[in-house]
């Protein structure tokens, strides 16, 4: 829905209930927009007739830029009402790079609606280095504002802004700000906890990757919702994987009846309230190359149900063939180890004798064994099977 509608302004919102009704809907729908609240600050710059409407999401600091978005009234027969400003335009980078540090109209009490002129009368905002540097510049000078707090600790500020000829925020304007304050918190939240749950979820996935671990993540009729890259890089290749009808199928009667069983059984398990099925079987590959191992467990979902095209399975393919991409870096700071001492450590790793791995780095096998000793007194090992092990299971390829 754009935001570009009839003209809007406070008396239509406190008579059209539908008015009111689609402020409330834009509300809660911008955690779901990019970039978010697109529809709303058009809209509600448009409401209170400013010629700015902004929401800070995270407030400037000396080493942070923040997160502010801004709606800014249009000239004259402009098509782009219904645009953000762009975060290189001129008043979100002249406040976040220099100004913030000035600003009075901050640390405003939670979820009270407040006027700038409620903390500074005219002649104290127009004495101020704020006003003279900011935003006589800006052509700025009646401020309204709104801080909200969400339970996770989320602060969000709601400011409009309005020109020196323009007159003062009323007390219906206010009561308006008041009413939507609520609806404004929640939404906050919202996109507060969807922001986290994204953060959390691409850090599992990028630690996945790490690992050399290709996932597919099935919907419950075995529909193929997902790939991480190293997945989507196998059902490229020739390697016995495929996608038909987005479905995971492979090749050969046999060991596709075999998985589609395993997804069968997996699937009615968790409708049964089994969350612990879990399958196992290994796909034979051309070329003399190792098989890939596939583990097929299911999805936990919440007690309510996600419905339909939600994940149900997850598939996770190891290609013995990969290597983990340990962390030279990572690894010399676990253990204290120098360059040359991880790269040795990381060759054992994946499978180079020692004699191999001498020729590799073009050392003698004299200095190879001479940098093992060193890493076994650095690690606490003393076998060689016992540091590729170490090697395996730290978090060093997470690095």
């Amino acid at each position: 829905m754009s935001a570009r509608c009839d003209p809007l302004n406070i008396e239509v919102i406190n008579t059209v209930p539908d008015a009111y009704d689609t402020l409330v809907d834009a509300l809660y729908r911008g955690p779901l927009e990019k970039p978010p609240w697109s529809s709303a600050l058009p809209r509600l710059r448009q409401i209170f007739d400013c010629q700015v409407a902004s929401l800070v999401l995270r407030p400037p600091a000396e080493d942070d830029r923040g997160v502010i978005l801004n709606s800014v009234r249009p000239v004259a027969d402009s098509e782009a009402t219904d645009m953000l400003s762009g975060q290189a335009d001129w008043e979100v980078t002249a406040y976040r790079e220099q100004f913030f540090a000035l600003d009075p109209f901050v640390n405003l009490p939670t979820d009270k609606v407040v006027a700038l002129e409620d903390i500074l009368d005219d002649e104290e905002l127009v004495a101020s280095e704020y006003y003279e540097h900011y935003l006589k510049s800006a052509g700025l000078f009646r401020i309204l504002g709104l801080d909200t707090v969400e339970p996770g600790g989320m602060l969000a500020r709601l400011r409009f802004s309005r020109r020196g000829a323009e007159p003062p925020f009323n007390q219906q304007e206010r009561a308006v700000l008041t009413r939507i304050a609520p609806h404004l918190r929640l939404s906050i939240q919202l996109y507060a906890t969807l922001g986290r749950t994204a953060s959390e979820r691409n850090l599992y996935a990028g630690a996945v990757e790490q690992l050399a671990v290709a996932t597919i993540i099935l919907d419950e009729q075995g529909r193929v919702l997902s790939a991480n890259t190293i997945a989507r890089s196998l059902l490229e290749g020739e390697n016995g994987l495929g996608i038909r009808a987005q479905h995971l199928v492979i090749e050969g009667r046999d060991k596709n009846r075999e998985l589609q069983n395993a997804l069968e059984t997996i699937i009615k398990a968790l409708h049964r309230g089994e969350a612990s099925v879990i399958r196992a079987l290994r796909i034979p590959r051309s070329n003399n190359r190792s098989q890939l191992g596939l583990v097929l467990r299911p999805v936990p979902v919440s007690e309510w149900g996600e419905g339909q095209s939600s994940p149900c399975v997850a598939v996770f393919i190891s290609d013995p063939d990969l290597n983990e991409s340990s962390s030279q870096s990572t690894l010399g700071q676990l253990f204290d180890l120098t360059p040359a001492e991880s790269n040795l450590a990381i060759l054992l790793s994946r499978g180079l004798s020692l004699a191999e791995v001498s020729e590799a780095q073009n050392i003698s096998q004299h200095t190879a064994r001479a940098q093992l000793k060193s890493i076994f007194a650095k690690t606490g090992v003393s076998r060689q099977a016992e540091l590729v092990r170490l090697v395996l299971k730290s978090v060093a390829s997470l690095g």
